[in-house]
C-alpha cells in the first residue's frame, strides 16, 4: 500500500479532532479511498470520516486496516506544512510516513491491534434538517456553554432554536432568512462537552447540516474540500423520579 497526498492539512486537522474522541482507530484504505469510523469510550458519540480515491495524487491499495494510536500520527501529522507532499506506505506491520519538504523527512508508525467490533454510521429517520452558518452555529454553542453543560436544539413555527437554561440561560433563534429549516416542530437535548468538540469540525467549512427528531440522536454532517465528516451524538433524555 501507497498513498500520497499533496496538500494533507485537511487531513491533519481531521485527525486532530477525532482524537478528541477516541485514542485507537482502525483507518480504512481500499478502492474508494480512506474511512475511520468510531465510537468514543462512553458509547455517546460516533464518528464518520471519508476521504475518497480521487483526493490523492497516487493511490496504489488493495484492501488495507491500519490499527493506529492517534496520538502518535497526529504528533507527525504536524511536522507537515500546509502544502508539503505526504506520503503513506504499509511495509510489514509498520506505517512509513514520508514529508516531501526540501528535505525527505521519514518517521515510522508501529500498526496496533484496535480492540471492539467495527462499527458504520446507522441510518436513521429524521423529523429536522437545519443548514446552517457554521460561524454562527460555533457561537450559538460556545454561549450555551457558558451557563449549561446541556443545551436543547428545538425547532417551533418554522423557527430553530439553540438554548441552554441552568440557573442562567442563554438562546439563539434563527429563521428561515439565517438557516434552511426544512422540519416539522421537535425538541432534542444533547451535551455541549460533544458539541464544543464537534464544532472543531465545523471550523473546516461555511455551512452546517444538522438532522435530529425528538429525544433522538443528532447527527453533523461537514464537508470541506474532498473531506467528508459526520458526527452522531446520543440525546440527553430527561427522566422523571
Amino acid at each position: 500500500m501507497l498513498v500520497k497526498l499533496e496538500e494533507p492539512i485537511l487531513l491533519s486537522r481531521v485527525i486532530e479532532i477525532i482524537s478528541e474522541l477516541v485514542t485507537e482507530v482502525r483507518i480504512k484504505i481500499n478502492e474508494f479511498g480512506m474511512s475511520i469510523a468510531a465510537i468514543d469510550p462512553a458509547n455517546v458519540a460516533m464518528i464518520h470520516f471519508k476521504l475518497p480515491k480521487s483526493a490523492f495524487s497516487q493511490f496504489e491499495a488493495g484492501n488495507e486496516i491500519l490499527g493506529i494510536n492517534l496520538d502518535s500520527l497526529k504528533r507527525i501529522l504536524k511536522r507537515c506544512g500546509s502544502a508539503t507532499p505526504l506520503i503513506l506506505e504499509k511495509k510489514e506491520n509498520l506505517l512509513n510516513i514520508q514529508i516531501q519538504d526540501k528535505i525527505k523527512r521519514n518517521f515510522s508508525l508501529n500498526l496496533i491491534e484496535v480492540e471492539g467490533p467495527e462499527k458504520e454510521m446507522p441510518i436513521l429517520d429524521y423529523s429536522a434538517l437545519i443548514e446552517i452558518s457554521s460561524p454562527d452555529l460555533i457561537s450559538s454553542i460556545d454561549d450555551c456553554a457558558v451557563v449549561s453543560d446541556a443545551c436543547s436544539f428545538e425547532v417551533k413555527e418554522g423557527k430553530f432554536v439553540i438554548q441552554a437554561k441552568g440557573l442562567n440561560s442563554a438562546s439563539s433563534e434563527f429563521s428561515g432568512d439565517e438557516a434552511k429549516i426544512e422540519s416539522e416542530d421537535c425538541k432534542s437535548k444533547y451535551s455541549l462537552e460533544y458539541l464544543q468538540k464537534f464544532m472543531k469540525g465545523a471550523k473546516l467549512c461555511e455551512k452546517t447540516i444538522l438532522h435530529f427528531a425528538n429525544d433522538h440522536p443528532l447527527k453533523i454532517d461537514i464537508k470541506a474540500g474532498y473531506i467528508e465528516l459526520n458526527f452522531l451524538l446520543a440525546p440527553r433524555v430527561e427522566t422523571e423520579d
